[in-house]
Formats: C-alpha cells, structure tokens, sequence
C-alpha cells in the first residue's frame, strides 16, 4: 500500500470531527425527548449562567418550548445521518477512495453559497476563516481529482 498525501488525511480528520461534534449534538438532542424539554432548556440556560432575558437564550427557550418531541427525533435523526455522511466521507479519505473525494468537492461546494450569504450579513473572522478553509479543501480536492484523471 502506498503513503497517502498528507492534506487528505487531514481532511479525513477534518471531515471525522465534523461528523462526531454532529453526532454529539444529536445525541445531545435526544436529552430532551420525554424528559420536559422547557424545563430542561431553563436548567441549561441556568447552568451555563445566560441571562433568560437576553436575546439568543431567550430565543433559545422559545425554540425548544415550541418544539415537540417527534420534532426532537426528526431533528436527531438527520443529525445521525449527516453524522454517518461525514464519517463515511472521512474513511474514504483517509483510505484515498475517489468516492469519497468527488464526495468532499461536491458538498464544500454545496456550502459555498450559504457561507457567502452570512458573510454578506456581515464579515467577521469565523465566517472568513470558514469560508477560506471550505474553499481551500475544495481546490485542494479538485487538484488530487484532476490529477489522477491525468494519471488514467
């Protein structure tokens, strides 16, 4: 077996965290089915010591008082199959699979646009950062793709 190129491993790794911090999330969701979600909501808005009355806990407090549990479920559910999407993506980066690197260009690019939206709404280091590093992965995935179809 040969050594793989050092950038799809870290994309591997890139894509694999991205996958287990959603997969955390929806686990983190289904804390809330069956369990009383606006109480829960206001113990984890006091626990974390946000202010109810403030904007984003506020709006927080609202979303989940207004969401039900089958929501709650739907919304875990779509984060366990981006979760697999993104992990899938990361083994067959790291095992330099073309699958999987078609796979990386089309969803970063797929992203392109909603990340040109928020920076329209605003710039600011995070959503520059997320859009340079969303584009560089990209490049870097069409130049590996271009480059084996020259070694066909």
């Amino acid at each position: 077996m040969t050594p793989q190129p050092r950038g799809l491993r870290v994309i591997a790794m890139f894509e694999a965290a991205k996958g287990a911090v959603v997969l955390l999330a929806g686990f983190g969701v289904l804390v809330f089915v069956d369990h009383g979600t606006a109480q829960m909501a206001d113990a984890l808005v006091k626990h974390l010591h946000l202010n109810p009355a403030n904007h984003v806990p506020r709006v927080f407090l609202k979303l989940i008082s207004d969401t039900s549990n089958q929501q709650l479920q739907l919304l875990a559910a779509g984060a366990l199959a981006y979760a697999a999407l993104r992990l899938a993506e990361a083994v067959g980066l790291w095992r330099a699979r073309a699958w999987a690197e078609w796979l990386s260009v089309v969803s970063g690019c797929i992203y392109v646009p909603f990340e040109l939206y928020e920076l329209s709404r605003g710039v600011t280091p995070l959503r520059l950062g997320m859009l340079l590093l969303n584009l560089g992965v990209v490049a870097y995935m069409s130049v590996a793709l271009w480059r084996a179809g020259q070694n066909r």
